[in-house]
């Protein structure tokens, strides 16, 4: 949960919580001798001209704003940057309760509507990203352009989302005793990031696997990876991107796991009147922007330049 030098928290109340998010210090702190003073913010800043730029993480185990702060410094010249951890996620409210794609939904139009204050652009990862698709149809108005990392409901094409693992957090009590012993621990963020999320476990280093765990250890934060890896947040994207009307670019480790770049194409294949740039990036996994966040940034750029360009 480390945050970039020159950036500061700040929050909004949601439906379901206080929702934290990261932002520039000059767009969102007080700041009295050197020092800044995290405010919450009670709407967008309609002094700050720059277009908006929201960053959404995906999530597992120890998810949370992180996973895009190897990128989205890069944009604060040209844009209002903002990068939330999610209900359940990171310094955000952990809820005891079974999450639900609901909860997902609503809490991030309802961020958006309230921090962005006008149609913005997102830039969202694997089932975030998916979830990204879902509100673009539902709320177009809220969504000008959208960047999306290896987006998947993980039920695709009414593909079941069940494997052991998910049946094994099933169960009550032993839900909880492998999130404390095999999840939310060093060795097990550690052995995912090299063995499930990143192509070369060389690239993983002590400050990812310090950021994942201290959010992975937060009060709380078994509700919401349980949730999703049981499979309560899944559901098929197949079914939503033939109704995408905004200007959407897909960027795809080939080398990704669970999510496959074959997988990547089909959907892609369904619209591609909206998804205008599908991006395969060989030798990178699930998170490009934490593998390769030189590349990945170059990439959004070009695309976002690419998609308002009209």
């Amino acid at each position: 949960m480390l945050q970039p030098a020159g950036f500061c928290q700040s929050s909004i109340s949601t439906s379901l919580g206080t929702l934290v998010y990261y932002t520039a210090k000059a767009a969102s702190a007080k700041v009295t001798n050197g020092e800044a003073t995290p405010l919450p913010s009670p709407g967008p800043d309609l002094s700050d001209h720059r277009p908006t730029l929201v960053f959404l993480h995906g999530f597992g185990g120890g998810s949370s704003a992180y996973e895009w702060s190897h990128v989205y410094p890069a944009f604060v010249p040209e844009y209002r940057v903002v990068a939330p951890d999610l209900i359940g996620w990171g310094r955000s409210q952990h809820l005891a309760r079974s999450y639900q794609i609901q909860d997902y939904v609503t809490t991030i139009v309802e961020f958006i509507e309230k921090v962005c204050g006008t149609a913005t652009m997102v830039v969202a990862s694997s089932l975030t990203a998916a979830l990204m698709v879902r509100i673009a149809v539902a709320r177009p108005e809220l969504v000008k352009a959208m960047f999306l990392v290896a987006p998947a409901g993980l039920a695709d094409f009414g593909r079941p989302y069940r494997n052991f693992f998910s049946q094994l957090v099933s169960l009550p009590v032993l839900d909880r005793l492998i999130y404390d012993t095999m999840i939310a621990t060093q060795l097990g963020i550690r052995n995912f990031l090299e063995t499930k999320q990143f192509a070369r476990a060389n690239r993983v280093s002590q400050e990812m696997v310090d950021a994942y765990l201290a959010s992975a250890q937060q009060p709380g934060a078994d509700y919401s990876a349980i949730s999703f890896v049981r499979g309560d947040l899944c559901f098929d994207l197949a079914a939503y991107i033939p109704q995408l009307t905004v200007p959407t670019a897909v960027l795809w480790g080939k080398q990704a796991q669970f999510t496959s770049a074959e997988l990547g194409q089909q959907l892609v294949d369904l619209n591609p009147r909206a998804i205008q740039i599908f991006t395969l990036l060989d030798d990178v996994g699930l998170t490009p922007q934490l593998e390769l966040p030189a590349v990945t940034t170059g990439l959004i750029y070009d695309a976002l330049a690419r998609l308002t360009q009209c």
